[in-house]
C-alpha cells in the first residue's frame, strides 16, 4: 500500500472518529451536586447547563454568598465530569484506530 493510500485510510478513520465523537457529545449528560445535594446541576456534552435544582433550605438561610459558592462548585464539577467522560470515550474510540506504520 502506498503512503498516499495509507494517509487516505487514516484520514477516513479520523473522520469516522470525529462523527462518533459528535454523537457522543449529543447524548452525554452528567449530573453533579454540591453542599451535600443542596444544589444539583445537569450538563450536556457541550457543557451547557440543562437543569439546576436548589434545595429550598438554601433560600431559607438567605445567604446569597453560600448559594453562589454552591452553584459555582456544582457547575465546575459537572464540567470536570464532562471532560472525564469525553476523555474516556475518545481514548476508547482512538484505541480502535488502525494507523499503518505506527502499530
Amino acid at each position: 500500500m502506498t503512503n498516499v493510500q495509507q494517509m487516505q485510510q487514516v484520514m477516513k478513520q479520523v473522520q469516522q472518529l470525529q462523527e462518533q465523537l459528535q454523537k457522543q457529545l449529543e447524548s452525554l449528560l452528567v449530573e453533579a451536586s454540591s453542599g451535600g445535594g443542596m444544589v444539583t446541576v445537569k450538563m450536556n456534552g457541550q457543557k451547557q447547563v440543562i437543569s439546576v435544582q436548589i434545595d429550598p433550605e438554601v433560600f431559607a438561610s438567605k445567604d446569597a454568598e453560600m448559594l453562589q459558592d454552591l452553584m459555582m462548585a456544582a457547575v465546575n464539577e459537572a464540567g470536570r465530569r464532562v471532560d472525564e467522560q469525553l476523555a474516556s470515550r475518545v481514548g476508547n474510540m482512538a484505541g480502535g484506530l488502525n494507523l499503518p506504520g505506527l502499530t
